[in-house]
This record gives structure tokens, sequence and C-alpha cells, in this order.
């Protein structure tokens, strides 16, 4: 099964011929019910990261509920639609990236599932490259950049804004870790879709980043935006084959194997 994680104004994707599953998990409730429906040919789970209605900000998403929820409903392969702000002029709004490198910038979030044990999985790469490839392959869509991921809820200061540049990061976002890294313990294939949605606070010379002007640029292309997911989707084979993904904790995983 394929999973799509939405990110903010991405609150449903089937318009009609989808069953609601209640989850639980050890950590919790994820934050919707999981709705299950039919992308071309392939089962889709669709769960919104920060809720039906946003209730949850970015420092407080279930991360590791939403991530066990997907992978005990069969999940093994999730596209995560999200908003991202721009640390480039040439990216401008409206822009779809599919980033290939991140950096944590978070400081309060559980980022395992392993509290014991030799528990390392390979995260050089942290996305999948077939997911990857899925969506690159699309019209245009930008394929690279590094995303650094921030702990939120507030956005940057200007000068936080430029030193993330001057390192050459080029999108920025508040959920995009830890379910990276969850989703390669639980040996998910995962890939980010990022469609920018501003210029950050040291790259705009204007007031800065406004919720409100972020949530109106994503809405403004959230349509649009489902088509390509729907279109990524696919593109994907139905059969795994990225041994990238693979989890190296040397742990039995709590599911059946793939």
């Amino acid at each position: 099964m394929l999973g799509v994680i939405g990110g903010s104004g991405f609150y449903t994707f089937f318009d009609s011929d989808a069953r609601t599953v209640n989850l639980d998990t050890p950590f919790g409730e994820p934050s919707a019910p999981v709705t299950v429906g039919v992308v071309g040919q392939h089962e889709v789970a669709f769960l919104p990261r920060h809720g039906a209605n946003h209730e949850y900000p970015a420092h407080n998403v279930p991360y590791r509920a939403n991530m066990w929820a997907l992978r005990a409903l069969g999940v093994r392969q999730v596209f995560a639609p999200c908003a991202v702000g721009s640390l480039t002029p040439e990216l401008e709004p409206g822009a779809i990236v599919v980033p290939d490198q991140l950096v944590d910038r978070t400081r309060h979030r559980a980022d395992t599932y392993f509290d014991s044990g030799a528990a390392h999985v390979s995260f050089a790469d942290p996305y999948c490259p077939t997911l990857r490839s899925a969506v690159t392959g699309l019209p245009g869509v930008i394929d690279g950049g590094t995303m650094v991921v921030i702990e939120g809820p507030r956005f940057s200061t200007r000068a936080e804004s430029q030193w993330f540049a001057a390192a050459g990061f080029t999108l920025i976002n508040m959920t995009g870790y830890p379910e990276a890294v969850l989703a390669r313990e639980l040996e998910i294939c995962y890939a980010t879709i990022a469609l920018v949605t501003d210029l950050d606070a040291g790259i705009d010379a204007g007031a800065g980043v406004k919720v409100v002007d972020v949530i109106a640029e994503f809405e403004k292309n959230i349509e649009p935006f489902k088509k390509l997911v729907r279109e990524a989707i696919g593109q994907v084979a139905g059969e795994r084959t990225c041994a990238e993904c693979l989890s190296h904790t040397g742990i039995q995983l709590p599911f059946d194997q793939p």
C-alpha cells in the first residue's frame, strides 16, 4: 500500500469511495483517522499531518503515531507533500521541489522508536530514490535541494534565514523531521514533495513571512498540487526494489516484514 501525508492546507485527498480507518498505536492516536481509497492501480492511505482541522502545530504533530499507524495498516511507500519557504530567489512561490537532502535543526522531538540497543539506521540519503524519480520525471518539477527543518512554530529571524542560505540550504520547513527518519526505521520508502509558498525572511526584503500568506499561497495551488501527487502515484511500480530504504538497525521490527 502507498501512503500520502498531507501538509498544511492538504487535509483531504479522496473525493469519494474512500473508507475511514481509526487506528491507535503505542504512541497514541495519529493526527486523524486514515482514509483509504484507490488512485490508478494503487490502494492509497491518506493522513493529514496536522489533523483534519489543523489541530496540531508542527512541534506537536504526533509523528511517531502517524508513521506507526501507516505501517500497521500496510503502507510501505509514502509521499509527503508539504509547504516550504525558499532560501534562494531562484525558487519562487509556486515552485515544486523534490529535495534530496535534509538538515535537522529541531530540538524537542522524539525521533526514534528504539530506546535501547544498537539501533542505527543509515540516513546519508534520507529520501527514497525510487519515489523521488517518480516525481522528478513529471513536467515542471525541480529535482534536488537541501531542506532545513526548524522547530517552529515561529518563523526564522532574518539572521537565521541568511545563515541557512549561506550554508547552501535551499528550502526551509517545520515538519520534514523526524518524519523521514521514522519512516526509515520502519522500512518505509519516503519522499518529500515541497510546494514553495514564500521567500524566507532573510531572502525577502519585505515584512517577513506571515502564516496567512503561506496558507493563501498553498490554497491557490492545492488542486494542481493534488493532481501532481496523483500523477506521481501513477508512476510508482507495484513492487519495491530500493534497498536504500531498508532499516539497518539489526532489531526485529514489531510488524510483519514486507
